[in-house]
């Protein structure tokens, strides 16, 4: 994966995060990030297993529409999409760097991005390529991530 094909990614983050949530509220009718409230379980019933909804069986796969099977594989391409932006920040040690690419990842611009850390906008720029030289080298997960269908 190339420097590019990074920045794109990384800059896709956020409408993807929010497309996540949406497709997740119509496929399992929860918001995605909702804690619950309800009352604590107790005795035998806490110690039970719990089902994991965020995977459906093969008999719900067979029983959903053609629209519900191309939202389901959309939010599976994005979730891992999401997931491998949000594991970038593990490989960057340098503090503008992890605050650059926090900025990338909000959709901000390169003069917003220096306005908020009081920079040129060329000294941005030359951060920016050098984090995205150092996430090339070091994140070679991120060539498992299918890149053929960018939207952007």
């Amino acid at each position: 994966m190339n420097n590019k094909q990074v920045e794109d990614l990384i800059y896709q983050y956020h409408w993807r995060k929010k497309e996540l949530d949406r497709l997740h509220s119509i496929l399992w009718g929860t918001r995605a990030h909702t804690k619950s409230i309800g009352v604590a379980q107790y005795g035998v019933e806490a110690t039970l297993p719990k089902p994991n909804t965020n995977l459906k069986s093969y008999a719900e796969m067979d029983d959903m529409d053609a629209r519900e099977k191309r939202l389901y594989n959309r939010w599976k391409e994005y979730k891992e999409k999401v997931q491998g932006i949000e594991l970038l920040d593990y490989f960057l040690e340098d503090e503008y760097q992890l605050i650059i690419l926090d900025c990338m990842m909000e959709g901000m611009s390169y003069r917003s991005i220096a306005d908020h850390l009081s920079m040129n906008r060329n000294k941005v720029r030359d951060m920016k390529e050098d984090m995205l030289c150092q996430l090339c080298q070091k994140c070679h997960f991120l060539n498992d991530l299918k890149l053929e269908k960018n939207v952007g």
